[in-house]
């Protein structure tokens, strides 16, 4: 007699041939699951990143724009003046202490149109000069400190970059490259071509951080109307139509057509294009 053993290895060898083949592989509904998870999870993936892009770029609107106007605003109501100014003789602009200093007024007979602004006040030299200030007028440190006139008033800063760096802000564009947001303050004359007034000054915005930035203060993306817009953009004719924000994300740093509102160049280790921006202050 056979043993138990010596008749299970017969029975497995010949069980049918369709059931040994249905145990070889996937069926296709199998693989079109499969497909199907794969494509969920890229695509959430892909979103992912778009919603922490934006929530990245809704904090850097509530935790370094605005409490920098917060901190403006504050300096106006324990001072009664803006930063800068002076209490004894007020120029109601940024900085306007530096004429009081020198016993002149900006142009004879009152007319600002062609007055020439202050330096502007900021915590550091700004970066690239022609970026956040006017060319005609230097930085002078300790003289239009904007980090030595907060801390004077009493003021609490934005965390920023770091402490002493509080001016700053950093963060990663669209291709992983760091950028860094300078914040100063100014006086602009009647007659400049982004408006006239006390505003803050942005550096180092992207394409687009710009227009969200813009969308979320003026409730549209118009690069020449409203409290935020591209500095150097003048003011458009009334009830015309408005103008796109210069260039986008496919441009790289040093783009020769960075107001072009096309394509540009899209090699992704490249650092995305920055602009600068003013944001006109209430005081």
């Amino acid at each position: 007699m056979r043993s138990l053993f010596s008749v299970l290895p017969s029975r497995r060898m010949h069980r049918p041939a369709s059931l040994r083949a249905a145990q070889g592989g996937f069926t296709l509904v199998e693989l079109a699951v499969v497909l199907a998870v794969i494509g969920l999870i890229i695509g959430a993936v892909a979103i992912g990143k778009d919603v922490q892009r934006n929530a990245e770029y809704t904090k850097i609107k509530n935790k370094f724009v605005d409490q920098w106007e917060q901190a403006y605003n504050q300096y106006y109501q324990r001072t009664g003046v803006v930063v800068g100014d002076s209490q004894v003789s007020p120029r109601i602009m940024v900085n306007g202490a530096a004429y009081v200093a020198t016993g002149t007024n900006p142009v004879s007979g009152g007319n600002m149109l062609t007055a020439v602004e202050p330096a502007p006040v900021c915590a550091h030299a700004p970066a690239g000069n022609a970026d956040v200030r006017d060319s005609a007028n230097a930085y002078v440190a300790t003289t239009n400190d904007l980090r030595l006139y907060m801390t004077r008033a009493g003021i609490r800063m934005p965390p920023g970059r770091a402490e002493g760096q509080e001016d700053l802000f950093v963060y990663t564009d669209t291709n992983g490259a760091p950028q860094e947001i300078q914040v100063c303050f100014q006086w602009n004359r009647p007659s400049s071509a982004e408006g006239a007034g006390n505003v803050m000054v942005l550096a180092g915005l992207t394409p687009d951080l710009a227009r969200m930035l813009d969308q979320m203060i003026d409730g549209k993306p118009d690069a020449q109307e409203g409290r935020f817009r591209l500095r150097g953009i003048a003011n458009g004719t009334p009830n015309g139509p408005g103008v796109q924000w210069s260039a986008n994300n496919t441009f790289g740093q040093g783009a020769t057509t960075p107001t072009a509102t096309g394509a540009g160049q899209t090699r992704d280790e490249e650092q995305v294009i920055t602009l600068t921006a003013i944001y006109k202050m209430n005081q």
